[in-house]
């Protein structure tokens, strides 16, 4: 069975930052999201990347003044991470997200699961143990911040193909299967070598949640603020305690 870290194993991990566009543009990007929504620290300061990746959330948090615990299972990613941080307090763990509050010490004032990492996890009752999760290590008026896209509208024929991103040396096409719960992801990149284009193929599910699902169930979890909103297909929820 496919699983999101194999899938980052054979594929994404080594285009990711290209994927975004380059490291750089990856980081800025969270830096203008951080400012956007206000996210600096006022009380305990720790704060918790949850899918942390090469860093494009933890580097910025930890910029503005956080202690960052940044947790993903692929350990290309999170040595790219650790080779820019430079003297920026953030611990690094590679684990399954979802056993994050077993590094929690002390209350937590900020926990992200941002672009799609939250449709990562393998069941909508998992999402609701992180949710809980979350509402247990967060101090008062902490928050949670997700980013995701909503997959519960279902693309049809052609449309199911996506470009994803190309240039004179990486093609990158995918293609979604859409399932009851879950979308299936198929990720297809070329790559230009010495003997013409190389093939790189995997596939991965993504949950299908939609934006309702998502804030009802922070309200079950007894988050009592909660603010989402959708802009270019992307939605973001805050979640406050």
């Amino acid at each position: 069975m496919a699983t999101v870290e194999d899938h980052y194993e054979k594929v994404l991990s080594e285009v990711y930052s290209w994927m975004f566009g380059g490291f750089e543009s990856g980081l800025q990007r969270n830096v203008d999201f951080i400012e956007r929504h206000n996210l600096f620290p006022v009380h305990s300061r720790l704060a918790i990347d949850l899918g942390a990746g090469c860093g494009f959330q933890s580097i910025p948090l930890a910029s503005k003044g956080f202690s960052v615990t940044a947790i993903d299972l692929d350990a290309s990613l999170l040595d790219e991470l650790k080779a820019n941080s430079g003297d920026l307090s953030i611990r690094c763990i590679r684990d399954d997200l979802i056993n994050f509050d077993a590094y929690v010490a002390g209350d937590v004032e900020l926990v992200v699961c941002m672009t799609d990492t939250l449709l990562h996890l393998d069941s909508k009752e998992t999402v609701d143990l992180l949710f809980s999760k979350a509402f247990s290590a967060l101090q008062e008026r902490g928050k949670l911040v997700i980013t995701f896209r909503d997959l519960s509208f279902e693309l049809t024929d052609t449309d199911r193909f996506l470009p994803v991103k190309s240039d004179e040396n990486i093609i990158f096409t995918c293609f979604l299967e859409y399932e009851p719960e879950t979308v299936k992801v198929n990720d297809i990149i070329y790559k230009r070598s010495d003997n013409g284009w190389d093939l790189f193929k995997s596939f991965y599910r993504k949950l299908r949640l939609s934006d309702k699902w998502v804030v009802d169930h922070l309200s079950l979890a007894g988050f009592n603020t909660i603010d989402a909103n959708t802009e270019n297909g992307v939605t973001t929820v805050i979640a406050t305690k």
